[in-house]
């Protein structure tokens, strides 16, 4: 790999993982928010909803204009907007005011989620994107062990403020990234309309491409399952297992790694075999680890369950970037618009997936391990239908005797 490739998948990478950054570093900063704004945790939670709606809404906002603009010039714009959003959130004078920040602070944070997608989408061979998409899920996996601890820290010896203030000189550190060593990878395009009827029909004609569909569905229920356990895990692991704050900060980061070790085995593997085989493969595999965990839990189970979950977010280490790449593979001038769709609609899946686990909260280990199960189904079905619109589409060779 060349020496510029491999900056520009660094830089990528640290835009990819801002997204996560935002959401886990000021998780432990809620009774501190809380506190000083006068108000509870149930209102301050609100501001890591808006962030949701934002980063969902955002990016199919900013996939047309990075086709239309190229992919520099929307980053630059989005980043600075984020970096103006943490700084409002660290002024906010109450929690009203940090919901609507946090909101402004997804739509610029969701354009680094986008381009980053689109430019390994434009910059390398259609044979290598899934290798490096699990690059990108190296870094991404590690916001989540990261995260959490910084802004604890920051928040203990300086205040939760500052917590923004921390992500306000990450983005800025990315924004002369950028700005200084990203190259565009994608010509301005003014064929591209930004009318909301263009940009619908745009949209339409990304959702006719069937792999797109199969592939965006199958990463999205796959992601949805990590949803399902980041939203079930606190109430599972420290009320029913009786593990503490410090020893749930420990599994969650080994479930982290977990992630990670999948990612960077997929690399190995993909020098073998083909994305697509690696996919369903890990499907099938991702089903049996799930049907295991829904047993695991109805048995109460404690080690058990913890090291299945595990292996399920080892699964989707391989699973995710594979069908990332290949659900983007058919993509060349719309790429952008793509890359935003498919953010999207994994975003909505697991919010669903996350809103699901509460709905059936009942004081058991069930509901974090049945949607679990319920999405990795999903996903293998979908994995399914993808492979019988690959023979479908195949072209029938006939042989004259």
């Amino acid at each position: 790999m060349l020496k510029n490739h491999r900056s520009i998948i660094l830089i990528l990478g640290a835009l990819t993982a801002l997204g996560p950054f935002s959401i886990d570093m000021y998780l432990p900063a809620f009774p501190a928010i809380a506190e000083a704004l006068h108000t509870d945790i149930a209102h301050v939670t609100l501001s890591l909803t808006s962030f949701f709606v934002g980063i969902s809404v955002g990016q199919l906002i900013c996939g047309p204009l990075l086709d239309r603009f190229g992919r520099k010039k929307p980053l630059v714009i989005g980043l600075v907007i984020y970096i103006l959003a943490a700084i409002g959130c660290a002024v906010v004078p109450g929690v009203w005011w940090l919901v609507g920040m946090r909101l402004l602070l997804a739509l610029g944070g969701c354009v680094g989620m986008v381009a980053g997608r689109a430019v390994v989408r434009d910059v390398f061979p259609v044979h290598e994107t899934a290798g490096v998409f699990s690059t990108l899920m190296l870094v991404m996996g590690i916001a989540p062990i990261i995260a959490p601890t910084v802004g604890g820290y920051v928040t203990a010896y300086l205040g939760w403020r500052y917590v923004f203030v921390v992500l306000a000189v990450i983005a800025l550190l990315m924004l002369v990234a950028v700005v200084r060593y990203l190259p565009e990878s994608k010509t301005p395009d003014a064929t591209v309309s930004l009318r909301i009827k263009a940009i619908c029909r745009e949209y339409l004609e990304v959702m006719k491409e069937r792999s797109f569909v199969w592939y965006t569905i199958a990463g999205g229920a796959a992601s949805a399952g990590m949803f399902a356990y980041i939203s079930g895990s606190p109430f599972v692991y420290m009320k029913l297992f009786g593990l503490s704050e410090s020893q749930y900060g420990w599994a969650f980061g080994a479930n982290a790694f977990g992630l990670i070790a999948g990612s960077q085995v997929n690399r190995v593997l993909l020098k073998t075999y083909t994305p697509a085989k690696i996919a369903l493969a890990l499907a099938i595999v991702l089903m049996a680890v799930a049907g295991l965990l829904v047993l695991a839990g109805f048995w109460q189970a404690q080690w058990l369950v913890m090291g299945l979950v595990w292996c399920f977010l080892l699964c989707l280490g391989f699973l995710s970037p594979n069908t990332t790449a290949l659900a983007l593979q058919p993509f060349t001038r719309y790429a952008g618009s793509a890359s935003a769709l498919l953010g999207a609609i994994q975003m909505v899946a697991g919010a669903l997936a996350s809103a699901a686990v509460s709905m059936l909260h009942n004081g058991t280990i069930v509901p974090m391990v049945a949607v679990m199960a319920g999405c990795a189904a999903v996903s293998l079905l979908s994995q399914m239908g993808s492979q019988r619109h690959a023979l479908k589409a195949a072209p029938v060779i006939s042989v004259k005797s």
